[in-house]
Formats: structure tokens, sequence, C-alpha cells
């Protein structure tokens, strides 16, 4: 390594050590803590069996506030995403809008999900609301970040014959971002399953607020048994999610069948 990259190496680590101290981020604490661990173990098998189908339950209804957010909030991202796309349109119709979004993602979803609870009351509505509002912000990001990386080729090809835009959107933009959107619906709805688990936090509904109000009154086995009802629905989702990318999104971009195992 040269002088020069062990300088600034060195000063990354310097910050490291100080942002550590000033977060108070002390890894001791961590290694006594986790004797911890232990209890949270005992506790979690002395939990009576009738609390499952309560987690279950609960984790099926934080699995409709992922599908409705998702699937409300990628319809409404679709058409914003067409009018951001620099290609698409000239600055005077993008720039508002990505500003607008720009101002979407500057929220977390628990904090949508907290403006919600004010707005309509604790419960899943305000979950599901927080869950489309990041999802538009995020998706839209997305895709018109890939409508720009579509080659232009095909689109001057079809713009030369007099097409309007509508036709232009779909018969190259759509069929070109297809498999982007694909792959970006199902990272949304995994990852809307897993925020929408800590959105209790504020009252939003779904197995967070379950979560949160045994944490709240120290029953961490309890807790834990819902989380692990989370941590299973994740991997399970997953495996659904690369199936589904390898028999599409693979196959369209290869333009014939990919054998999978």
């Amino acid at each position: 390594m040269t002088p020069k990259n062990n300088i600034i190496i060195g000063i990354i680590v310097a910050l490291l050590v100080i942002a550590s101290y000033n977060v108070d981020a002390n890894p001791i604490d961590f290694v006594e803590g986790l004797p911890n661990l232990v209890i949270i173990l005992e506790e979690i098998v002395a939990v009576e069996p009738k609390y499952i189908p309560t987690a279950l339950w609960a984790m099926f209804e934080t699995i409709q506030m992922a599908f409705i957010g998702t699937v409300v909030g990628i319809a409404i991202a679709l058409p914003l995403s067409m009018l951001a796309a620099r290609n698409l349109n000239s600055k005077f119709v993008y720039a508002p809008i990505r500003a607008l979004l720009a101002a979407i993602r500057t929220f977390p979803s628990i904090l949508w999900a907290l403006l919600f609870v004010i707005m309509v009351g604790t419960g899943t509505f305000a979950g599901v609301l927080a869950i489309i509002m990041y999802t538009i912000g995020f998706i839209t990001k997305l895709q018109y970040e890939a409508i720009e990386t579509i080659d232009s080729d095909p689109m001057d090809a079809v713009g030369s014959i007099g097409v309007s835009k509508i036709q232009l959107i779909s018969y190259v933009v759509i069929p070109e971002s297809a498999s982007h959107l694909l792959s970006q619906m199902l990272y949304m709805f995994d990852y809307n399953i897993r925020q929408t688990s800590i959105l209790g936090l504020v009252g939003a509904g779904g197995i967070g607020f379950y979560i949160i109000n045994y944490i709240k009154f120290f029953e961490y086995g309890k807790a834990a048994i819902f989380m692990l009802v989370v941590l299973i629905t994740v991997l399970i989702i997953d495996w659904v999610s690369v199936k589904i990318r390898d028999k599409y999104i693979i196959k369209s971009q290869h333009g014939m069948d990919v054998p999978t195992k």
C-alpha cells in the first residue's frame, strides 16, 4: 500500500474512534451484554404455544398492509416516474416532479406513519398510508433512473415515425424497463414487510404493535416469538422472490428459457 493510502486509512480509523466515542459506542458493553441473550432464550422456551396463533394472525395482517401499500404505491409511482424521466420530458416538467419526490423520500416510513396516526388515528390504515408514501418515493426514483438508461436508438426510431408520447411509452419505455420494474416490485414488497413490522412503534398496526408492547413491558420471550415469525416470513418471501426473478427476469434478459435448479 502506498503512503497516501495509509494516511487515508489512518484518517478513517481516527474518525471512526472519535465518532464511536461521541455516540458512546463501547464494544465492552456489547460483550458484557451477551449473557443477557441466555435470559431471552430461557424466556422464549417458557412462552406458552397459545401466543403462536396470535403471532401468525398479526403477521398475516402485516403482509396485507405491505401488499396494499406496495401495489397502490407502485400504481401511483409509475406515471410519476414517466413525468420525472429527463429523456421523456422537458426540465419544466421533470424538475418540479423530482423536487416533490425528493420531499417524499426525505421522511422514512416510520415518520410518515406518525403523521398518518395523527391524521387518521392508530391502527393499520395509518401503516398502509405510510407504506404507500414510502413506496412512491422509492420506486419512482428507481424507475425513472431505469427509464433514463434505455437505449436511445429504439426511442428515436419509434419517435421518427410520428407516434405520440403515450405510444412511445407503451411500445418502447414500458417493455424496455419491465424487467427492472419487476425486480423493484419484488424488492419493495420484501422491504415493506420488514418495514411494516416496526411501524407498531408509533401505533400503526401490524405485528410490530405486539412486538413493541411486549418489549415495553419487558416480556422479551413473547416479543421474540413474534420476531421469529417475522424472520420466517421474510425468508419465505425472499425464497419466492428468487424463484420469480430466476423465471421471469433472467429469462427476459437472455431472451430464452434459462434452466434453473
